[in-house]
């Protein structure tokens, strides 16, 4: 049910360490302008459905119900907080939402980080450096509270158009990103993404730090996960459930652990995702993975082939392929309760609302 891509002895001494073990999931919420530009994100059809997305996603994986938002639709498939709900609920793991800078109020506890939602990159005016400071210490707050209350974190986020800024803040942190990272479009919009990324880079001075970078082409989840990875992996172990956008934050929390020279454990930090990620035929993940280099890379082998649900079915065409930490979720629904694929599919599906 496991895979892993990169670094494979690191890899597997870490699924041994943590085998059997319960988990604290926690979920880093925020905002980018950037996830409005048209057809920049297929999390959201429109770009005023991606304004919501966030907070549906919040909601549902708290409740398992949308009372106040519908989860938004999408170009193709369900929303892959499904998977995520379902291994939370059935596995009753500590869950904490955290609201790093949204747009709109969650319906939801979340608790707040002080951040706000972020300009699009392509001004290279983001998000203030003092805000960027703040979720930054707030991060390592949170991230010490977080170690406590499990053997391991996983953290996870959602940000539309965060694969976007993902590549920005790769990029100027001196990593070969271009053409690499995922999309949840069936087919990556590589072109388009660059081209917003080198209009934000313009701005961007070459001797920036890590948090003058996330100030510029970053986003408000990047810089508060980046705080909280550097701070639980001192006690426990971090799961960075995602693609592309936990690469970048692993990225800038290793710049960050060097620029202030901060104590931190990288080897108790995996990345954690979908097959439909490593994966992916029209993104690079795996060869991004070597050029973040150290952190290793794993994915849950999840099958959607035979639901009988046709949005689920829809991932195997491409569609979705990750998000609110749905491969961090199937990974630890695995370790913890060492759970089959017709016992995680089966739990997915009891959380759609319709065949």
């Amino acid at each position: 049910m496991i895979t892993t891509y990169t670094q494979r002895k690191k890899a597997k001494a870490w699924l041994k360490t943590y085998r059997g073990k319960r988990p604290v999931f926690a979920c880093v919420l925020g905002f980018t302008e950037t996830g409005l530009i048209p057809n920049i994100s297929a999390a959201g059809a429109t770009p005023d459905d991606r304004k919501y997305t966030a907070i549906a996603d919040a909601e549902f994986l708290a409740t398992g119900t949308n009372t106040n938002f519908p989860l938004p639709p999408l170009v193709a498939g369900a929303s892959p907080v499904l998977i995520s709900r379902a291994v939370v609920a059935a596995q009753e793991l500590p869950l904490f939402i955290f609201d790093a800078g949204l747009a709109i109020a969650p319906t939801i506890n979340a608790i707040a980080l002080g951040g706000k939602p972020a300009k699009c990159l392509s001004t290279g005016k983001a998000l203030p450096i003092e805000t960027v400071l703040q979720l930054f210490v707030q991060g390592l707050v949170w991230g010490e509270k977080l170690a406590q209350s499990g053997s391991y974190v996983i953290l996870s986020e959602c940000v539309v158009g965060g694969t976007t800024t993902a590549l920005a803040v790769l990029t100027a942190l001196g990593i070969e990103a271009k053409d690499k990272v995922n999309s949840s479009h069936p087919t990556c919009n590589h072109a388009q993404k660059w081209e917003v990324v080198q209009a934000g880079l313009q701005h961007l001075d070459q001797s920036a730090t890590p948090f003058e970078i996330v100030a510029s082409v970053g986003d408000p989840m990047q810089i508060a996960v980046a705080g909280m990875a550097i701070a639980a992996s001192r006690h426990a172990g971090v799961l960075l459930a995602g693609g592309t956008q936990m690469l970048a934050v692993y990225a800038l929390a290793r710049a960050i652990a060097k620029y202030q020279n901060l104590t931190w454990n990288p080897n108790a930090i995996a990345i954690g995702t979908t097959r439909w990620v490593a994966e992916d035929p029209t993104g690079h993940t795996v060869d991004l993975a070597l050029a973040v280099r150290d952190v290793p890379l794993l994915a849950t082998q999840l099958s959607f082939a035979k639901s009988q649900f046709p949005q689920l079915r829809a991932y195997e065409q491409g569609f979705v392929k990750e998000g609110v930490g749905a491969g961090g979720a199937a990974i630890a629904a695995h370790l913890y309760q060492n759970w089959t694929q017709e016992k995680l599919l089966n739990a997915i599906e009891s959380q759609c609302p319709t065949k």
